[in-house]
């Protein structure tokens, strides 16, 4: 049974005029229930997403390509764990607000593209945002060893760099892996011979589960490990930094929780509308009409709130640091004096720090 017989059998299916979050089938009523008009979600979407997407990409790119272009000028090569982790995290960003012109496009006009082009775009959103979340927690595990174990990780500094290195290899591969869903799954569909959508069409005899174990993965590997490691590596920190009497201590808990509130704030909300969704997948409890709309507008707000993740990024773990503001900074003054050049843009001088190896402050510098 293909995806247009399942929207004559039940009226009430949906794969992206409905339901309009990007990883959403389905509506949530049993088909004995009638039809739930919900044309105004859409229209809801299409004038919201398209200009907010808009903005998300361009403050998004302007931040993360200055982190790249900083660390491909300024400082010209990668000096410690921290480095590596942060370009690829910004290259994952990129990579990521490449996706968004296409769903902004999708907003508007349907999907106008091929279905090749829809696998790409679904795959490449759901690779770097695995890679993004990852990548944040090997940070957090970076600056757990860089001020818990400051001797430690000054004794092994080229060995944690290879580590490193080969650390984000994993993250690549493995972001790759939990995508395949995306490849496999993603397709262009009509609906009823309208607009085109590009979404995932799971196997109609096993469609819930199917459904309920991909946003599982998602939750899980996306949202709850990486919150569980950073929380863990920060508490450690926070007692670390407590205790020591330095006067950049209180500067260092405020970076903290700037660094958690942010993760928190823009991942929560949005990982919370996926567990109603895998549970709505698994039991059907919404049964009213307003519901399931009102549910699927809050879905449109935190998605888009989720996604400013890909601004905050640059903003707190390289902006905020100490170093990447002087070398910001240094190469703003190369750029009004007319010295652009690879050659002319050196990076400068940082003071030394007993608990960081990034050489600038306890504070999570980078």
């Amino acid at each position: 049974m293909d995806y247009g017989d399942l929207t004559t059998l039940d009226p009430l299916f949906s794969v992206y005029e409905n339901n309009v979050t990007t990883d959403s089938e389905e509506d949530y009523l049993p088909p004995d229930s009638g039809i739930c008009e919900k044309s105004w979600v859409r229209e809801f979407r299409g004038s919201y997403e398209p200009p907010l997407y808009w903005i998300i990409f361009a403050v998004g790119a302007v931040g993360n390509l200055l982190v790249v272009w900083i660390y491909t000028t300024v400082r010209n090569r990668l000096k410690t764990m921290t480095d590596v982790y942060l370009l690829n995290l910004s290259i994952a960003d990129l990579l990521f607000l490449g996706t968004l012109p296409f769903w902004a496009t999708d907003a508007t006009q349907g999907w106008v593209f091929s279905n090749s082009v829809c696998k790409g775009v679904r795959a490449v959103y759901k690779i770097n945002f695995f890679a993004s979340m990852l990548l944040l927690t090997c940070i957090g595990i970076d600056r757990y060893i860089a001020i818990v174990h400051v001797t430690q990780a000054h004794n092994f500094k080229n060995r944690r760099m290879f580590y490193s290195k080969l650390a984000c290899l994993f993250v690549w591969l493995f972001s790759c892996l939990l995508s395949l869903p995306e490849f496999i799954f993603a397709k262009v569909t009509t609906k009823q011979e309208k607009e085109s959508f590009c979404s995932l069409v799971y196997p109609s005899e096993d469609r819930n589960l199917t459904k309920v174990l991909v946003l599982s993965l998602q939750i899980s590997v996306g949202f709850c490990l990486p919150l569980l490691v950073i929380v863990a590596c920060y508490s450690v920190i926070i007692r670390t930094l407590i205790q020591a009497r330095t006067f950049e201590k209180h500067k260092a808990l405020k970076v903290i929780f700037v660094v958690v509130a942010a993760f928190v704030l823009s991942q929560l909300p949005y990982n919370g509308h996926l567990v109603v969704e895998a549970t709505q997948a698994y039991n059907v409890t919404m049964t009213e009409c307003d519901v399931v709309k009102t549910f699927d507008v809050a879905g449109q707000v935190v998605k888009s709130l989720a996604y400013t993740h890909c601004c905050l990024n640059p903003i707190v773990y390289a902006f905020i640091g100490v170093r990447f503001r002087k070398d910001l900074l240094h190469l703003c003054q190369c750029l009004t004096s007319g010295h652009v050049g690879i050659n002319k843009v050196q990076s400068v001088p940082k003071r030394p720090s007993v608990m960081s190896d990034t050489d600038t402050t306890p504070a999570l510098s980078l």
